[in-house]
């Protein structure tokens, strides 16, 4: 099913090089506006060096497609035209079956819509480079649980439909708050700290984004780092655990029209 999802996404080629693309033109605006504001802040802004916000958005740009924040409405398509009955026929659990499909188009999109700003991102600006062997894999760890975390909210979000019947009200609500809060337009660390703690603590949101950035710019020590890949894997099994039970829930109350 992993291979079918990578498979599957890797058929929308012009869609791929124009996502690509725009990513790298917003890693451009994005870029220069944390770089005035270290600039303006005595050259480090809040911990981060220049070096570092600029590694910060670019690979941040690499991993919005990665991990997929917007545009995933599949669940709640299918919920309200009363296909996901077909789903629940199958042999395997729906959680199961669109988390290993989500997770081919991560890996297709690791290798056409990463790549690309990244590369960007190195040709125009100074980026930081890791300097601790621990940084590489944990960065690899923390974006494979960032992506399982995502799925997990957006199949959340998705599922609203079962009780909404349509969830374009629940969807805006995510695309609007989830990109404030995982970091994406500005680093959660520029919030006073207790925002912050509270954020990486109570919601999954930084989970998203932030932590594998800050564990690859090693804006902290190595036994900061651990501990922020060890929420991941938390919420990541919580998150999980929900999409299991609002899925079991669901299926009691579910009327399909027609039968």
């Amino acid at each position: 099913m992993t291979r079918s999802g990578f498979r599957r996404y890797s058929t929308y080629r012009q869609a791929t090089l124009a996502g690509a693309f725009t990513n790298t033109v917003f890693g451009f605006l994005r870029c220069y506006v944390l770089l005035a504001v270290a600039s303006g802040a005595g050259g480090v802004a809040n911990g981060y060096t220049p070096e570092q916000l600029a590694t910060f958005v670019w690979v941040g740009q690499g991993l919005l497609a990665v991990i997929l924040l917007w545009r995933w409405t599949e669940l709640a398509d299918r919920i309200r035209t009363g296909e996901v009955a077909s789903d629940l026929l199958r042999p395997v659990h729906p959680v199961v079956s669109y988390l290993a499909t989500d997770l081919g188009r991560a890996g297709y999109a690791l290798l056409t819509r990463f790549l690309p700003p990244v590369l960007t991102g190195l040709l125009f600006f100074d980026l930081a480079a890791p300097t601790r062997w621990q940084t590489v894999p944990l960065f690899a760890l923390s974006t494979g649980l960032a992506v399982v975390i995502c799925f997990g909210c957006r199949y959340l979000v998705n599922a609203t439909a079962y009780w909404l019947h349509d969830a374009r009200g629940a969807l805006i609500l995510w695309t609007l708050g989830s990109g404030v809060l995982a970091g994406l337009y500005f680093p959660l660390r520029f919030l006073p700290d207790w925002i912050t703690v509270t954020l990486w603590l109570a919601t999954p949101f930084p989970s998203l984004l932030q932590t594998p950035l800050d564990v690859l710019v090693e804006r902290d020590g190595r036994l900061v780092q651990a501990a922020m890949v060890i929420v991941q894997v938390l919420w990541a099994g919580l998150v999980l655990l929900a999409c299991h039970a609002v899925q079991r829930r669901a299926e009691r109350r579910l009327v399909v029209q027609g039968g």
